[in-house]
């Protein structure tokens, strides 16, 4: 099997950032044993564990496995699909792309095969095409399963504003959904545009393209972030800053190491210890942590004294004392936690929904 997408049990608890289902329930993955199920945001138990494995729910469905096959089940944990594929990926406008034998095809919501098993790989669809790959060589296939790129990269990732990125002996461009290219293959590395910017590598240096297919911000960092917010992470020499989509610093290079930012704060390390800055790289909340998450739902999970994990508001106050092993951010008005080694969910009133479990 090339493609593992289906989580370990021990590692399932990490599809709780993304479980819930748009415009649908949310749902949470939980472990009694060793079989798997899901619960709802009050803890409530609504499909009994009996998977060997989940993936998250994803347009309604989620990915399951019994017994080394994979299917489908709905948010009350009936099967849409039973389990009869060796593989399956998450479902993405419609369509998920699934694994049989050797070869890779696509399935509807309904369970039905509209394309059927010829590729080597494929991934998901974005814009209306997926990247597949046959004979070694990467193309883009239509949901009528034609072909409307032919195979010709050596990779291919998926579309996003129109764009995707594929390499060619061992340069990297830019396709558009024509075929033709916005940006001719010239990089050692392409990142996914992100707010109409995609990290590109020359040699050592990175910069950053456009998806016009120029060369906006020159390569000059020794790492560089996705954009967020405006803004992304660059570092140069040792120290981290942070630059606009037009290259200027908002700024400048002077943390140990910086993260993305989201609503306006951004997690940073300085003198070994994390804290949270604006837009402008004044502290919000003062270096004091010796481990940081980003901000989600306006709360961050933080490691604080005595290795303690709890979460502060954006103005660094705690909201929820340390008293975990281990916390991770909040998703759909939940957060994991792990307390006596055990993995359970606690709300934003610091109380658990979800008493920790295996």
């Amino acid at each position: 099997m090339r493609r593992r997408v289906l989580f370990a049990v021990l590692a399932v608890f990490a599809l709780a950032v993304s479980a819930a289902c748009a415009g649908g329930p949310e749902r949470f993955p939980i472990v009694v044993g060793d079989r798997v199920g899901f619960a709802d945001r009050d803890g409530k138990v609504v499909v009994n564990p009996q998977f060997d494995e989940v993936g998250r729910f994803s347009e309604g469905l989620a990915r399951v496995e019994l017994d080394d096959k994979v299917g489908f089940v709905d948010e009350d944990g009936k099967y849409v699909i039973n389990p009869q594929f060796d593989e399956a990926g998450d479902f993405a406008e419609g369509i998920a792309w699934f694994e049989l034998g050797d070869r890779v095809g696509f399935v509807d919501k309904s369970g039905k095969i509209v394309i059927n098993p010829q590729f080597e790989e494929a991934g998901p669809f974005r814009d209306g095409l997926a990247a597949v790959e046959m004979g070694d060589l990467w193309g883009f296939v239509r949901k009528d399963g034609k072909l409307a790129i032919n195979p010709q990269f050596q990779r291919a990732g998926d579309f996003e504003d129109g764009v995707a990125p594929v390499r060619v002996g061992d340069k990297w461009g830019f396709v558009k959904k024509n075929g033709e290219f916005a940006i001719a293959p010239q990089f050692d590395e392409a990142g996914r545009f992100v707010d109409g910017r995609a990290r590109v590598r020359f040699g050592d240096a990175w910069g950053y393209a456009d998806t016009g297919g120029r060369l906006v911000i020159n390569p000059q960092f020794d790492r560089a972030g996705d954009f967020a917010d405006g803004l992304a992470p660059v570092r140069v020499g040792d120290s981290w800053g942070y630059v606009d989509k037009d290259g200027r610093y908002a700024v400048n290079p002077q943390f140990q190491d910086a993260g993305p930012f989201v609503k306006g704060l951004a997690r940073v390390r300085s003198a070994k210890k994390w804290g949270y800055v604006d837009r402008k790289g004044q502290f919000v909340v003062k270096p004091q942590f010796a481990s940081a998450t980003d901000f989600a739902e306006g709360l961050a999970a933080v490691e604080g004294a005595e290795d303690r994990w709890g979460f502060i508001d954006e103005k660094g106050a705690f909201v929820i004392a340390p008293q975990f092993d281990f916390a991770e951010p909040f998703a759909n008005g939940l957060a994991r936690v792990k307390l006596a080694r055990k993995w359970g969910y606690v709300g934003k009133d610091g109380k658990l929904v979800y008493t920790p479990t295996k």
